[in-house]
């Protein structure tokens, strides 16, 4: 669908067009040399209205994966970190997956520990994302609503030498 333009903006629109080099290297169609583009319409002083300021924005906490330095995520990424807890999620349900992830954040927390390794296993190919996969798929969502979401700092990939694609690294804030 399109629209009539009013007089101004087909003077404007025919400034425009009138500076467009072609592409191609083919020589452009021109309109006869009798027609020169129109002048610029005089455009009124008006009186500026300054735009609205936005609202504030709300500061809001920092979200788990957000918060590491360098050094960490250098660490993470050369796999010289070593975990303090290791949580294996091979064959639990989403029930049962998230029961054990409570457990162990809590169990880390009271012991001081800094870095947990979830193994939450690698999607099979061939089979679809439905039957396979959704306990990795849902642990972000799972961390950034439970309960101990203030402690971690970070949500990070695992080293190929702790699982690679299969497990994360949970770290948690110092106390």
């Amino acid at each position: 669908m399109s629209r009539v333009l009013n007089p101004d903006e087909a003077q404007l629109w025919a400034r425009v067009t009138a500076t467009i080099r072609p592409l191609s290297r083919e020589p452009l169609k021109s309109a006869p040399a009798s027609e020169k583009p129109p002048a610029a319409p005089a455009i009124a002083a008006a009186k500026e209205v300054p735009p609205p300021k936005p609202p504030p924005v709300p500061v809001r906490p920092p979200r788990p994966g957000t918060t590491l330095d360098g050094t960490w995520d250098r660490k993470l990424k050369s796999g010289s970190v070593q975990p303090d807890r290791i949580v294996d999620l091979h064959g639990l349900n989403l029930d049962r997956a998230w029961q054990a992830i409570d457990i162990a954040l809590e169990q880390a927390e009271s012991a001081g520990d800094r870095v947990i390794l979830l193994i939450t296993g690698h999607h099979r190919r061939g089979e679809p994302p439905v039957q396979r996969g959704r306990i990795r798929a849902a642990v972000h969502d799972w961390l950034a609503v439970s309960r101990h979401a203030g402690r971690i700092a970070a949500v990070r990939g695992a080293h190929p030498r702790h699982g690679g694609g299969g497990s994360l690294y949970i770290i948690l804030r110092r106390r």
